[in-house]
């Protein structure tokens, strides 16, 4: 098992991984496919493989109560799939949470065999300065400080940082931005397929949420995890 925390110890549920060790039954001596367009699934590379793992890995955490932020593979001698979720009750992610996908995604994982060779499998938070990588996530944020990048420069610029205003029925993104462009224009309008990285600035504000969510989340009701716990109790 594998925990991280640095700063105060208030940020910690903002951000747990739990690693468990994968090996495969069998050689296939195929690969997985990684699907990068989104145009039949209704993401972009921003959630990373929108082939095959996504498919894989979301009806699981659909069915225990959580969402799907990202999925990655990575690595070439030592490779890791990392599945990046959140509570689709929009409470805080904690440790247990991380544990209970990590078991059921461990099972799915070894009945369907979809990655060659050993591999880590890494379930872990978004964190306090998370990855936006779905639609309602730029909905979800709006007014929030982020940073952006995209794959070709639209006005100039393929980078920026500024206040998130939202997306547009068209899909489009517009940021205020800190810094003006090149003609003096205060905003930023990217298309959301065009984006490649996307995630919150670390804030005053931002913080103070975390702490107020945290507080909250210690009066909630019991996580889907708990929940699943005492069932099987």
């Amino acid at each position: 098992m594998m925990g991280w925390a640095s700063g105060p110890p208030f940020l910690f549920w903002a951000w747990c991984a739990i690693g468990v060790r994968v090996w495969p039954r069998r050689d296939t001596g195929g690969s997985t496919a990684i699907r990068k367009d989104g145009a039949t699934t209704g993401v972009t590379r921003l959630i990373g493989d929108n082939g095959p793992l996504l498919d894989l890995v979301t009806p699981t955490l659909d069915g225990m109560g959580y969402e799907v932020v990202r999925v990655l593979l990575m690595g070439r001698e030592r490779k890791v799939l990392q599945v990046m979720a959140d509570r689709a009750d929009g409470q805080p992610i904690t440790v247990e949470d991380c544990e209970a996908i990590s078991h059921a995604l461990s099972a799915v994982l070894d009945v369907d065999d979809p990655i060659t060779g050993a591999y880590d499998l890494e379930v872990s938070s978004p964190g306090v300065d998370r990855p936006l990588t779905r639609r309602r996530d730029f909905e979800r944020f709006t007014g929030r400080e982020v940073r952006l990048e995209a794959d070709m420069a639209v006005d100039g610029r393929r980078r920026a940082k500024g206040r998130l205003l939202g997306i547009a029925d068209d899909d489009t993104v517009t940021v205020r931005l800190v810094e003006p462009t090149n003609d003096g224009a205060a905003e930023w309008r990217v298309p959301f397929g065009a984006l490649t990285k996307a995630k919150l600035v670390l804030t005053d504000d931002l913080i103070a949420e975390v702490m107020k969510a945290d507080k909250e989340a210690r009066r909630a009701p019991l996580s889907p995890a708990d929940l699943g716990a005492d069932q099987d109790g």
